[in-house]
């Protein structure tokens, strides 16, 4: 038998268990975990690994969530190595690794198309992906595969409705009020030039990715499992405090 059908009749004896590796990242330390159908999302160079494993972490961003997410993505290399199935992790937003070939692959794919095509959130009118559960503040990493995977079901449109209470109280008027869909996922949501500009402006924001006024202040982030309330008072943007603002 040629070699390429030996590895075909390999992995058809030995297929990935999707439930099997959610739960076991889920034992190590993971929030959330989805599979989802990557295809239309992938550059050609990339076209062959069209599932994408989502994984989340619900903790801020910073050097002890980039280590845990990257932990994460080692124990998913290693259950797919080990199965046969090729794979690139894309690594969390602020581990870029500048030069690298993983840091080119930024604009070939974003962990935002991987958590909506897995069902894990939508993109809500503050550009990031919003959980039900959990809200707009976690963290993500992604692992590309070729593995066949069933898909879970996606995200295909927002589920933010009427609300723009981010859009009215963001202090550097950088997000435009569009509403996120799969059939237009290039519309503007969010004017990043406006972000980077208040940034630099406050000084309590240099370590800091933004202001964090659109993550606190989404109903979905207040009402998130173990969302600690005592924050509402103390997060106080230009006069405005969470406390004055409803539901």
């Amino acid at each position: 038998m040629p070699l390429k059908g030996c590895e075909r009749r390999l992995r058809q004896i030995r297929r990935p268990d999707k439930e099997q590796l959610k739960d076991f990242l889920k034992a190590k330390g993971a929030t959330l975990v989805g599979v989802g159908d990557v295809t239309e999302a992938l550059s050609e160079e990339i076209s062959h690994l069209n599932r994408g494993i989502s994984i989340a972490l619900d903790s801020k961003l910073n050097a002890t969530t980039v280590r845990r997410l990257l932990n994460l993505q080692k124990l998913t290399e290693r259950y797919l190595r080990g199965l046969g199935y090729r794979y690139l992790s894309i690594p969390p937003d602020s581990d870029r690794r500048n030069g690298t070939f993983v840091s080119r692959l930024y604009e070939l794919f974003s962990h935002k198309t991987a958590a909506t095509c897995s069902g894990l959130g939508w993109i809500g009118k503050n550009g990031l992906v919003i959980n039900p559960d959990y809200g707009p503040a976690l963290s993500w990493a992604t692992v590309l595969t070729d593995a066949p995977f069933e898909p879970d079901r996606p995200i295909t449109e927002s589920l933010c409705g009427e609300c723009d209470l981010c859009v009215q109280h963001c202090p550097s008027r950088a997000l435009t009020g569009r509403t996120w869909s799969v059939r237009t996922p290039y519309e503007r949501i969010v004017i990043y030039e406006r972000c980077r500009s208040l940034k630099k402006g406050i000084k309590a924001f240099e370590a800091k990715p933004n202001c964090g006024f659109c993550i606190n202040i989404c109903p979905y982030m207040r009402r998130a499992k173990g969302y600690p309330q005592k924050r509402e008072s103390r997060c106080l943007i230009r006069g405005v405090s969470l406390k004055e603002v409803p539901l």
